[in-house]
């Protein structure tokens, strides 16, 4: 499982770029440099690029990835499409980063969706659009609406059902490249401790699966973890579950080194 670590010049780029693209605060902007610190030791990087030349990069999930995107536009890489959060922030870097790469950049997030819902659409919104780079969030709603919207699922379903959607992604893709991002929480908002421990497991399954099949991993709850060792977590997601500007800013500068110098 390749994991994530500090690049050289280009994550001082990409750390610029969000903190223009959205207008941090001083607490966004300190996070930056003290959560990159923080999470230094025990993190690797990936040895090659995810993203090459000419890929299409697919970003898939829930509300999270969603954030608002406008539907019915079939087009890469417009802004509308791409939603307000972390994958169109991500998106915009990569495109400012390599204009001559001809990336194809895709958000097909859909808010409210757990991983069978993802199954449902996976034909029409993942593999006919054929991704060289496939990003996964999901797993807050899978024990979100159990835990408080009468959902009959569990974590053996959340585990179950995402396995054998890597594996039928695989299957149709082989040569597909998997970034697969860890579902978090923030204890605020909607976030108390009755979701503890046993959201923690959802964390774990997500982990596991992506070890399992390889996947650059995208350590969301871990980097939170050390943003409100920073600044309070209302910072950064007032709910607990979807990002502030701050947290989707810290969400696509991690995002951004899962795919590599």
């Amino acid at each position: 499982m390749a994991e994530l670590s500090e690049s050289s010049g280009a994550t001082s780029n990409r750390r610029d770029f969000v903190r223009a693209g959205i207008g941090l605060g001083a607490a966004g902007v300190a996070a930056f440099g003290a959560i990159d610190k923080l999470l230094a030791e025990g993190v690797s990087a990936p040895s090659k690029p995810i993203v090459k030349p000419g890929d299409v990069v697919l970003f898939q999930g829930d509300s999270i990835t969603d954030a608002g995107r406008k539907r019915g536009i079939d087009a890469p890489n417009d802004e509308a499409a791409l939603g307000t959060g972390y994958a169109w922030l991500a998106a915009s870097q990569m495109l400012v980063d390599k204009p001559e790469a001809g990336l194809k950049i895709f958000n097909r997030g859909v808010s409210g969706n757990k991983v069978y819902q993802l199954a449902e659409r996976w034909k029409a919104e993942c593999l006919d659009l054929t991704p060289n780079v496939l990003s996964i969030l999901i797993g807050v709603n899978d024990y979100w609406h159990k835990h408080k919207h009468g959902y009959d699922g569990t974590l053996e379903k959340y585990e179950g059902d995402y396995r054998a959607l890597i594996k039928q992604t695989k299957e149709t893709l082989p040569e597909v490249r998997l970034i697969l991002c860890e579902p978090f929480t923030l204890k605020v908002g909607s976030v108390d401790d009755s979701w503890f421990p046993e959201f923690d497991g959802y964390r774990e399954a997500a982990k596991r699966v992506a070890k399992d099949v390889g996947a650059a991993w995208v350590p969301f709850q871990t980097m939170f973890d050390a943003a409100v060792k920073v600044a309070p977590p209302e910072t950064w997601a007032k709910d607990g579950v979807h990002p502030t500007p701050s947290g989707a800013a810290l969400m696509a500068h991690w995002w951004l080194k899962a795919a590599g110098p």
